[in-house]
């Protein structure tokens, strides 16, 4: 077992747990979602607009259930990257077209996007790489304990920014001027 795999397991299975869970935790969570998918994805009137956050709650779980199993790690961790990918091009596109749509990305505070999402979503997709390339490569062994309570305290540490990252930049934001 690879601890780099494994500590990218965990990060990206936590990320992905904490946005289906903020998502689905109440109709009026899902419904916000479900409301702040077209102002990233221009989408028709009906069904479209409908069944879009629904399937990207689906590849979440998707890729929660995935990272989950040692022998889908590797197909979770490039559904995860995936995911990540066409977030970042959907955030991407709205910021260049002036649109000020909010962050549902864990389903809590209605942040509006900006660079900083764009960076998270960026160095999730490179962990989520990284990870599959580790297993991919395969590290022959039998995993020591030690090293498999320091990967996934270590992928639990990762997630925590990435989850957080709205709440850590407005801590770290300079006041606003009176």
């Amino acid at each position: 077992m690879d601890y780099l795999a494994l500590t990218a397991r965990c990060a990206l299975g936590l990320v992905f747990l904490v946005a289906v869970i903020g998502k689905v935790r109440g109709r009026a969570a899902y419904e916000a979602f479900r409301r702040s998918v077209p102002e990233l994805v221009p989408l028709p009137r009906g069904a479209a607009s409908a069944v879009l956050p629904a399937l990207v709650v689906a590849a979440e779980c998707a890729v929660v259930v995935l990272l989950t199993v040692e022998r889908t790690a590797a197909a979770g961790l490039a559904l995860a990257a995936a995911v990540l990918l066409a977030f970042t091009a959907g955030i991407g596109r709205a910021l260049r077209a002036g649109v000020r749509a909010s962050c549902r990305c864990f389903g809590m505070t209605p942040s509006p996007l900006g660079r900083l999402h764009l960076v998270r979503n960026l160095a999730l997709a490179a962990l989520a790489v990284a990870g599959a390339a580790a297993v991919l490569a395969g590290a022959p062994g039998q995993p020591h304990p030690a090293g498999v309570a320091l990967a996934v305290a270590g992928g639990a540490l990762l997630a925590l920014p990435a989850v957080f990252a709205d709440d850590l930049a407005a801590l770290f934001a300079p006041a606003p001027r009176r």
